[in-house]
């Protein structure tokens, strides 16, 4: 339920970039900073774009949980296929593989040293995105049987942590990635109608939260999105983000989520 389809007859590279150019003329200093990179994002092939996310989350300095949110949205939210394409395309423009920059980017907590059976965020993270989901309508309810005897075996052992041990031993980010994780793989509107919530609530906008958001959802389910938005917050998406930007990228964003300019 995307808001965007390709065109039929798709204009070649230069002729867009050309396009750019004359529209980025005259703009002010700020909005075009925001525009700029909006489109630019939005330009990239999806695998590419979100590699490029990853990246720039973890080499953030700092680690909060708006930056390691955007590795489970890529490794949870999509398509097992796309995210194979994801770490190709990691491996390709950064020269080392999306697992790697994890484990040498997410720092080790003190407490994970002190108290060892205690979650890692890096660890999470990394079983995240070297996971393959199963991801057709079959299920093979013979493999189905054996994984769900292992995982109750595993909880009565105790040798999966309940939702108690998850609390006490891990952090607040930790806690708050691993609802993301349920989010995204349940019911990823809800979630990224959660980020656009968050990104205009209060006082200033966070641009880059908003516009992830929009950019990756588009062309996937954002018509989705726009339900969930008006049942949770009782207002349209549309009226929020016509109340909390403006100018061309009011323009950008409005036409990314198919609303009638």
């Amino acid at each position: 339920m995307a808001t965007l389809r390709v065109p039929d007859v798709v204009p070649p590279p230069s002729e867009d970039c050309e396009r750019l150019k004359e529209a980025f003329k005259g703009w002010g200093t700020d909005e075009k900073a925001i525009i700029w990179k909006a489109v630019i994002l939005w330009t990239y092939d999806p695998p590419e774009r979100d590699a490029r996310l990853a990246n720039e989350a973890l080499k953030s300095r700092k680690k909060s949980i708006t930056q390691l949110q955007i590795i489970v949205e890529i490794a949870c939210a999509n398509t097992p296929h796309h995210l194979m394409a994801v770490r190709q395309a990691y491996c390709s423009l950064f020269d080392c593989s999306l697992e790697e920059d994890i484990v040498s980017n997410v720092p080790l907590p003190v407490r994970k040293v002190l108290e060892p059976w205690c979650l890692d965020i890096a660890q999470v993270l990394l079983g995240l995105v070297s996971s393959y989901r199963y991801h057709k309508e079959l299920v093979d309810m013979n493999i189905a049987n054996v994984e769900a005897a292992k995982l109750h075996d595993a909880i009565e052992k105790k040798r999966l942590d309940h939702d108690d041990d998850i609390n006490s031993c891990g952090s607040d980010i930790l806690v708050s990635l691993l609802r993301i994780v349920i989010w995204c793989i349940d019911s990823p509107e809800k979630h990224f109608a959660e980020v656009i919530r968050a990104s205009i609530v209060g006082f200033g906008t966070d641009e880059d939260s908003l516009t992830r958001a929009i950019i990756a959802r588009a062309e996937i389910d954002m018509m989705k999105i726009r339900a969930e938005y008006l049942n949770t917050n009782k207002t349209s998406l549309d009226d929020a983000v016509i109340g909390d930007t403006s100018g061309y990228y009011l323009d950008f964003l409005m036409t990314l989520l198919g609303a009638r300019m």
